[in-house]
Parts: C-alpha cells; sequence; structure tokens
C-alpha cells in the first residue's frame, strides 16, 4: 500500500506493471486498483504466492495472459520485451508468459529476469530470449547483455551473455575500468554516509557480545557446535524464554522453523545488525500446557515428515511442499542447490586450497556464468523444523509444548492425528514470553557472549 501511495505517484506512471491488485479506502468506498493496466514493453509478474496481505490480491500467471489489457500490452513489436518479476526462471510459470507472447511475437528478442528461489541459474526458452536470476539478497550481480539484430538478421539467434559478479569492491572497480581513487562518487559518498547515519540511528553498532567462532546454517552438521541452527534452538532460545517467565521452572520443548534463521554468525563482535541480518523474523512463542514428552516430540517428526510409508503420506508431504512455497518459502529449492554445488566438485576444489569458498555455478547457458572462480561451500542438509534439547523426564511426563506461531495450525493437526484423548483447537493455545524469535539470539549473547 505504501508503494502505492507514496511511491508510484513520484514516477509518473515510468514504473513495472504487475499483476498485483490493490483495494484502497476513497470517502468510505472500497475500490479495486489494478496496478498494470498500461500498454508497455516491460512486464513485472509475481509468482502464484498466496501468503498476501488483506486488501490484495494475486492473480494467477495463466490467468493474467489471458487479460484483455495483458493482449493489448503486447500487441504492438518493440525492439524487445523485458519480463522482470518475483519467480524463477526453472520450474515456475515464466513459460506461460513467454509463450503467450510468442503466439504474437514469434522472433521478438525475449529477456527474463526472475528471483525468489535464492539461486543462481540461467536458461534460454529458445534462440532469441535469456532468462536469468542472480542468487540472493546482494550476494549476486547479475550481469545480461544482449547483441540486438537489425531486421535482415531477425531469423537467426540472438547473441547473449551473462555474469555471476560477486559484489565487492575488487568487482566494481575491475569492470568499471577505474582505479581505486577514481571509483567513488559525490552521489555515491552521499548514499554511504546516509546509511552510516541511518545504521546510527537506529543503533545497529550495538554489541551484544563476541562470537566465539563462526556459526553457519549449512557448512556445519546439524546438530552440532559450529550449526548457527543448534546455537538458536538449543541454547539463545531456551535461555531467552526462561528470562521473567512464571513457567521458566516447568519442562518444556520447543520447535521452531529453521527457515527463521536467514544467515551464518561470524567470530567476532556479534552486533544488533548481527542479529536483524541471521535472524530478521518476529515470530512469537506459543505453548500448549500438559502435553506428555512422547506426543510433543512425535510433533517434530511429523513436522518434518519422518516415516513416511504411505501413499496419503506422500501427497500430503506434496502438499505441505506447495503450500510452503506458495507462502513464500523457498528454502527447499536453495539447499538442493547448495547439495548440488557441493557434491558436484566440492570435495576436489576444497583440496586444492587454491580458490576461495563462493559460488559454483552450473546453469543451462552456454559459456562460464561465474565472474570469479570458487570452491564451493561444504554442504550440510538440515531439517525443516528443529527442537531444543528434550527434557530430562520419562516419555509419559506433561510438558509445556512451546512453537512459534508460524506453525499454530500445524502443531494442532498433528496433535489431533497423533492421539484421540483430546481434540486440541486454538483456545488451547496460550503466548508463552513477550520474546519473539528476532530477540533471541542477541539476548543470548549479552548472556554467553560477555
Amino acid at each position: 500500500m505504501r508503494r502505492y501511495k507514496n511511491f508510484a505517484p513520484k514516477f509518473n506512471g515510468r514504473y513495472l506493471t504487475s499483476n498485483v491488485n490493490i483495494t484502497v479506502d476513497r470517502y468510505g468506498q472500497q475500490v479495486s486498483v489494478p496496478v498494470g493496466r498500461r500498454k508497455v514493453t516491460a512486464l513485472g509478474v509475481l509468482f502464484n504466492f498466496t501468503g498476501n496481505d488483506k486488501n490484495t490480491t494475486v492473480q494467477k500467471v495463466a490467468d493474467m495472459v489471458q487479460e484483455k489489457w495483458f493482449a493489448d500490452a503486447i500487441e504492438d513489436e518493440p525492439d524487445f520485451f523485458l519480463l522482470a518479476g518475483h519467480m524463477p526462471v526453472a520450474k515456475d510459470n515464466w513459460p506461460v508468459v513467454f509463450n503467450a507472447i510468442r503466439k504474437v511475437h514469434a522472433l521478438t528478442p525475449i529477456i527474463i529476469l526472475g528471483g525468489h528461489t535464492h539461486i543462481r541459474d540461467c536458461l534460454q526458452l529458445d534462440g532469441r530470449s535469456m532468462s536469468l536470476e542472480s542468487g540472493r539478497y546482494m550476494e549476486t550481480i547479475g550481469w545480461l547483455t544482449a547483441k540486438l539484430d537489425h531486421e535482415k538478421t531477425k531469423n537467426s539467434n540472438v547473441t547473449f551473455t551473462r555474469r555471476y559478479l560477486d559484489p565487492n569492491r575488487v568487482t566494481y572497480e575491475y569492470h568499471a575500468g577505474k582505479k581505486s581513487y577514481r571509483f567513488n562518487t559525490q552521489s555515491g559518498l552521499s548514499i554511504t554516509g546516509g546509511l552510516k547515519a541511518l545504521a546510527k540511528a537506529f543503533k545497529l553498532d550495538t554489541a551484544f557480545g563476541t562470537a566465539p567462532h563462526d556459526f553457519t546454517l549449512s557448512r556445519a552438521p546439524y546438530p552440532s557446535e559450529n550449526s548457527q541452527l543448534s546455537l538458536f534452538i538449543k541454547k539463545a532460545v531456551p535461555a531467552a524464554l526462561a528470562i521473567n517467565n512464571t513457567r521458566a521452572s516447568i519442562p518444556n520443548y520447543i520447535i521452531a522453523n529453521s527457515g527463521s534463521q536467514r544467515f551464518d554468525i561470524y567470530a567476532g563482535a556479534f552486533t544488533k545488525n548481527d542479529q536483524l541480518t541471521s535472524s530478521p523474523f518476529t515470530d512469537a512463542f506459543l505453548y500448549i500446557p500438559s502435553i506428555p514428552l512422547s506426543l510433543a516430540k512425535q510433533v517434530l517428526t511429523s513436522l518434518n515428515g519422518a516415516g513416511l510409508s504411505q501413499r496419503r503420506d506422500l501427497v500430503d508431504l506434496k502438499a505441505r511442499e506447495s503450500h510452503l512455497y506458495g507462502i513464500g518459502d523457498v528454502r527447499k529449492r536453495y539447499l538442493e542447490w547448495l547439495e548440488e554445488m557441493d557434491k558436484r566438485h566440492g570435495l576436489e576444489r576444497r583440496a586444492a586450497a587454491n580458490l576461495t569458498l563462493g559460488y559454483v555455478t552450473n546453469d543451462a547457458c552456454p559459456g562460464v556464468g561465474d565472474d570469479t572462480l570458487h570452491a564451493p561451500l561444504p554442504y550440510y542438509s538440515t531439517p525443516d523444523y528443529i527442537a531444543s534439547n528434550p527434557p530430562n523426564v520419562s516419555d509419559n511426563t506433561p510438558i509445556d509444548l512451546v512453537f512459534v506461531d508460524f506453525i499454530e495450525s500445524n502443531v494442532i493437526s498433528i496433535l489431533n492425528k497423533a492421539q484421540k484423548t483430546k481434540v486440541y483447537a486454538t483456545t488451547d493455545v496460550q503466548p508463552y514470553s513477550s520474546v519473539l524469535t528476532s530477540q533471541a539470539l542477541g539476548i543470548y549473547a549479552q548472556k554467553a557472549w560477555n
């Protein structure tokens, strides 16, 4: 809504359209405001997202290409079509948009810039198109070029190139062809100053403690001393939730989704900025009292899909994975990419010890994509859901089953499937602590790393 009210008006119509519709209040009336009803050569498309907020709708991609506005937008032939959006270039719906355009313009170059699954990926749907996805966050800068042809060479393939650039000053200076002392601009220095002022205003450099060593998400086994997930759920969360909690003396078992943890923690000062980077989500902790420990353990097992043997279970697992993807959880695809990278030639490249660790891309486009050669990161698989160490009590002892609010409905459903003594509902769920997931690491660091 902020983008509709504050961002779009500043650009006088010069912004990317989308398949998102917003409902706004105008003098007490709810009015539908389509974002993208204009004739353009660039189209923005969101994947079939199901976790959208109230007053917004996300139209299915297959339905979007049937719209009259879409037909109007692609009616005239541009020099090329640019399709950009939060949708992966493979295993999703870009081909739906691509094919709809190809029905009208068989030879017009099409460039697709995708995202969402956090991987470096590239493919060509035909000889006159290229689809590029450039990793996650600011870990990669994607670079794509196209040698657009003249009318007389329109039937030949278009020459595309692509590069995945590591985001650092050395990379930028090299490709800009500028020496270090000539690289800064007044605009850039101004932006840097503004960011530093913003960090100071929000006290992002506040130190909670000093991390004794690296804690990584997938470069160390889970559970282990070097695992960030182990640090979070087995040390930080139990310690943080015990503070000023009247139920601290009652044995508990705490469950969270591992996807809530987003980045590694490195040895040295652990600041407020590091806390926000590694654990940004503000999920609350809930609990259900008097759950036998054995039943609480079953909840974790079921959440992770362990013990699947029946066809029905497999259907449920696929439905769960589809649901998670629909609400924006792409962790599974990203981790599969890391695992494949490590298996391909991780050990031998790391053993050579002549390359730094990083991404080693193996996409479907010709040529080398990585701008800087690396040895692949070590990879260890991790579960979707993680838990604290079980309390030292017998399996039939009643405990507090504590979990993040993100999985409340899943927990209730599993409890009702796993036993018939009681039918659990949301009325059985209570707040456990005022501490949020994003605060746990900082609280622990203050206590244990000083």
